[in-house]
């Protein structure tokens, strides 16, 4: 190799080609390297995505299992889904499924105490933990293939007889207790805590909080009756990968769910009918040195035929990071907030979740927020250009291989997808989301935002000093109640061991 052309080689590991460019004019690059980064081409992607089919089995026992094989590490990852949820708490009993989702492996079992368990996993070097959330519980392993029988033995027991040891249940109520006496102290927690209550209403299932009374009633028994109730067969979904024969993990399996000791109850469906808020701004008292914003509009659920060009409107709106005009208006342009964005969560069972938010100094909050009104109005009423399209559209088609990057991530996915009822409404929807992706027009990207940024239904959450946020600044006169069609709402704090309402605080 000649050595100019060695040489070239070498100064190009440690300098930008573009500097290369500038720096040394006269330096011809070898023939099909392009002299500038953002003249590089590369092939088209081709990816296919697994089929679900692969790996999908009903067992005789009754769950469906997402199998795969990962022989790279001698680790099994399981995973089991369970159809339960916060919303089959009774009434009055609020901070039930945070028990039994917490204690139901760490509450010991019947032949073993909470602290034999815990000891035991931690010589078998596993990991087995429990949740109970929204709509679904979960319960995971992760240990070494070497010890997979007595693995799946002590899954079978947790599941079937958990101790929820009486010390372990007293010790996790005091825990809850204690963190409930400060739900006042971060305005992040107020912030989202609010929020769900202005998008969701007060009497939906996900704001039915905890308190001191409903936690001070619930029994250890109220735990085992719940368990007993839906921790059954008939309502898991299984995800399982790792170092694993798939015909001898089916064998495991099977016997894992067989003679179940009791019969349980199908899980009945989850409530649908949220109350979104009335247009307006609410405001909440709280002194700290910036105020917290949410601009929420009404979701939409997963399944609504404009998602594609939904989720590429908001990627170019806000959602997009630094690419975003959201972003670059709210920090890069005007410095008013270090973060600032868009999302668009679709709801699953209801709808989800559609916001705009930042924090900003509290003189700024209402500037800040007209600028993420003016660009919330612009892309309905204008075009956006081709490059944010064309780069919003790349983000999602080039990225899409990243859910399907491990075995496990196949199998959680897939078993996801089962569990919330894609699978059978979609199977193939894998293989046609990047080609609905790439179908998106920028006249359906206006569409889009005209349809569901219904600004006559804005309602805005601020947490933060009211009175410096209502005199604004001085050099950029924005009335923040005058950003929406509602009229000013002070909301007052709730007492964080009733949940009530608190006296307002004087108004300014």
């Amino acid at each position: 190799m000649p050595l100019r052309a060695l040489l070239l080689i070498v100064i190009a590991t440690i300098a930008p080609i573009a500097w290369l460019a500038e720096a040394a004019p006269g330096i011809k690059f070898p023939k099909g390297i392009p002299n500038r980064p953002e003249k590089i081409q590369f092939p088209p992607l081709k990816y296919e995505p697994p089929d679900p089919k692969e790996y999908r089995l009903q067992l005789a026992a009754g769950p469906v299992a997402y199998i795969a094989s990962d022989r790279e590490l001698p680790l099994v990852n399981l995973t089991i889904l369970v159809r339960t949820g916060d919303y089959l708490e009774p009434e009055g009993k609020e901070g039930l499924t945070d028990l039994v989702g917490y204690l139901l492996t760490a509450g010991g079992t019947k032949s073993r105490s909470a602290e034999d368990l815990e000891e035991r996993l931690a010589f078998l070097a596993a990991n087995l933990n429990s949740s109970v959330r929204e709509f679904q519980a979960t319960v995971t392993l992760n240990w070494l293939s070497k010890d997979l029988d007595e693995g799946l033995a002590m899954v079978r027991e947790v599941l079937t007889e958990p101790r929820f040891q009486e010390d372990k249940f007293k010790l996790r109520k005091s825990q809850v207790l204690q963190a409930m006496k400060s739900r006042n102290d971060d305005s992040a927690e107020i912030e989202s805590r609010e929020r769900s209550y202005l998008v969701y209403g007060e009497r939906f299932f996900i704001n039915r909080q905890t308190t001191e009374q409903s936690l001070d009633g619930i029994t250890a028994d109220d735990l085992r009756a719940f368990h007993r109730k839906w921790f059954h067969p008939g309502n898991f979904i299984i995800a399982i990968s790792g170092d694993i024969d798939r015909a001898a993990i089916i064998q495991k399996l099977e016997k894992l769910f067989a003679d179940w000791p009791f019969t349980g109850e199908k899980a009945p469906p989850v409530p649908a009918d949220p109350q979104f808020a009335e247009p307006g701004v609410y405001l909440i008292e709280k002194d700290v040195p910036q105020g917290r914003v949410s601009i929420l509009l009404p979701g939409i659920l997963r399944d609504n035929p404009d998602l594609p060009a939904i989720r590429v409107m908001n990627d170019i709106l806000g959602g997009g990071g630094f690419t975003s005009r959201i972003v670059n208006r709210v920090r890069s342009d005007e410095g008013l907030a270090y973060s600032a964005f868009s999302h668009v969560a679709p709801g699953t069972y209801y709808p989800g979740l559609t916001m705009a938010g930042f924090q900003s100094k509290s003189r700024t909050v209402a500037y800040a927020t007209s600028i993420v009104m003016e660009e919330l109005k612009r892309i309905q009423d204008q075009a956006v250009s081709e490059e944010e399209l064309n780069t919003t559209k790349r983000s999602f088609v080039d990225t899409f291989p990243r859910n399907f990057a491990t075995k496990a991530q196949i199998v959680a996915t897939f078993a996801q997808d089962e569990f919330t009822g894609r699978y059978a409404k979609d199977p193939n929807y894998y293989k046609t989301y990047r080609a609905k992706i790439e179908a998106v027009t920028i006249a359906e990207v206006q569409r889009a935002a005209k349809k569901y940024l219904d600004l006559s239904k804005l309602a805005i959450l601020v947490v933060g000093k009211e009175e410096e946020i209502l005199k604004g600044h001085p050099d950029h006169p924005v009335n923040l109640v005058e950003l929406t069609p509602g009229k000013l709402k002070r909301v007052p704090l709730r007492d964080p061991m009733t949940m009530k309402p608190l006296p307002l605080p004087p108004a300014p």
